[in-house]
């Protein structure tokens, strides 16, 4: 038997989740507290997280189950989001002694789309997009039994994105950066799949997986996977 705390705060909606066996038994994220989408990706993180996270363990405290793990969605995506992800589930997997789970972010999302799309064509790839502002988005390309295609990059996109792919086989692209995709990759095999959530609870299959096998990270060295330095940027309210 296994719990694990979820914690995905890849984008600008961050959510937490406590599995057992796999199974969800609780479940938060900021959309369900009334939390406005932030300009800066992350902002509100540093806020929000803290307070989820205390729900949780109070709910798996008060109802006395005990933790194995702590799983966290590594990136990419927002870096304060994912920094502020990171900190706080090395502080619980450390306070509290348990076992640390890292997940790539776009494997996880492509978790919901395996659930509610079982019709996909078998040769299909499947292609989450997060965006990374202009025409740039970090995305990778996983068959249907997420055997990585492409590893995770960035991308700038244009007319002949994934053509090699594409000249090959159907590709379903979606995530918050493949809206921008639809007027620009117009291959007859590219498919955009809309409301596609990144959301905690979907984390729960691969980190059980990986609590099986005991793939475990050091709590001191993980790091955030960025891809891209950390870039400031002036408020409005200043220029």
């Amino acid at each position: 038997m296994s719990v694990i705390l979820h914690i995905e705060t890849s984008t600008d909606r961050c959510s937490v989740a406590v599995s057992q066996d796999s199974a969800i038994i609780f479940q938060t994220d900021s959309a369900e507290k009334g939390a406005e989408v932030s300009e800066t990706k992350g902002t509100n993180h540093a806020s929000l997280l803290g307070t989820m996270v205390d729900e949780a363990l109070s709910f798996t405290d008060n109802h006395a189950i005990p933790f194995d793990a702590v799983a966290v969605s590594i990136g990419p995506g927002s870096y304060t989001g994912l920094r502020i992800g990171v900190s706080m589930a090395k502080g619980i997997a450390y306070g509290r002694g348990l076992k640390l789970i890292s997940l790539p972010t776009l494997e996880v999302q492509c978790v919901p789309v395996l659930l509610v799309h079982d019709d996909l064509p078998e040769d299909a790839l499947l292609c989450p997009m997060l965006d990374a502002r202009r025409m740039e988005v970090y995305a990778a390309l996983y068959t249907r039994a997420l055997r990585p295609v492409m590893e995770t990059k960035p991308v700038i996109i244009d007319e002949s994105s994934f053509e090699q792919y594409l000249n090959e086989r159907p590709i379903y692209f979606f995530g918050n950066g493949a809206e921008k995709c639809k007027s620009v990759i117009q291959h007859p095999n590219a498919h955009f799949l809309d409301g596609v959530p990144l959301l905690a609870k979907y984390m729960s299959p691969l980190a059980e997986k990986k609590f099986l096998n005991e793939e475990f990270e050091d709590v001191a060295y993980i790091e955030p996977c960025y891809l891209k330095e950390f870039q400031a940027t002036m408020a409005k309210s200043l220029l």
